[in-house]
């Protein structure tokens, strides 16, 4: 497995780089967003980490522009910028994860495993998922309801995924925690519920029929009837 690892501190780049050696992952490290760029468009990698604060371009503008390209590469940000604020930013520009400075190695570990998983799990899965009008793209990351196109980030897309896989099942927020996240759910977190929302203003809002729906107390489900649980 190849891993690009956009780094500019060199003291946390070389920890990395020889950290992933001893675990068994080939390792590239590029010092700034754009030579991070270069490399990535001149390689073929499994996975991205990316810092945010980067010289020449930041990590956001360039996960944004690793997407342009690539939808499929799971992108991990690995950053001292911890706030919920940061963390939506990450999501919407495409990352996969996001786990804050400082950290224990193995967690990173345990993190890259679990994205590393999921793509490989995604290449064997059925690549369209359907219930009622809409409907979702794995290949193409497009998403339809009722022949009208919805936009939506790569967290986002997840996030319906999860539940779409989950149809008609309440689904807690430690679950969507778990599986989309990759994290143990953290009670002072509103992450889940802001993405949520985000989903339903997107999927929801423009027609009749709502899908999304909350369990008091439980979680979320998607479902066509109210009533139906």
């Amino acid at each position: 497995m190849n891993i690009l690892v956009v780094e500019d501190e060199p003291k946390v780049a070389t920890f990395l780089r020889l950290g992933l050696i001893e675990s068994g992952y080939a390792v590239k490290i590029a010092g700034d967003g754009l030579t991070g760029q270069n490399i990535f468009e001149s390689g073929d990698f499994d996975l991205i980490i990316l810092d945010i604060n980067l010289p020449g371009m930041n990590g956001f503008e360039l996960c944004r522009e690793i997407r342009k390209t690539d939808q499929r590469v799971p992108v991990l940000m690995l950053t001292a910028m911890g706030t919920t604020k940061d963390k939506i930013s990450g999501f919407d520009c495409g990352a996969d994860d996001y786990l804050v400075k400082p950290f224990e190695f193995q967690e990173l570990l345990a993190r890259i495993r679990s994205l590393l998983k999921r793509a490989s799990f995604m290449e064997k899965e059925s690549r369209i998922l359907k219930f009622n009008e809409l409907e979702m793209n794995l290949d193409t990351f497009t998403v339809m309801r009722g022949g009208t196109a919805i936009d939506l980030t790569r967290k986002e897309f997840a996030l319906l995924e999860y539940l779409l896989r989950n149809r008609g099942k309440v689904v807690s927020r430690a679950e969507i925690a778990e599986k989309v996240w990759d994290i143990s759910f953290n009670t002072g977190t509103n992450v889940i519920d802001v993405y949520i929302n985000f989903l339903r203003k997107k999927i929801d809002k423009d027609f009749k029929s709502k899908m999304i729906h909350t369990q008091t107390g439980v979680g979320y489900i998607i479902k066509s009837d109210p009533d139906e649980i």
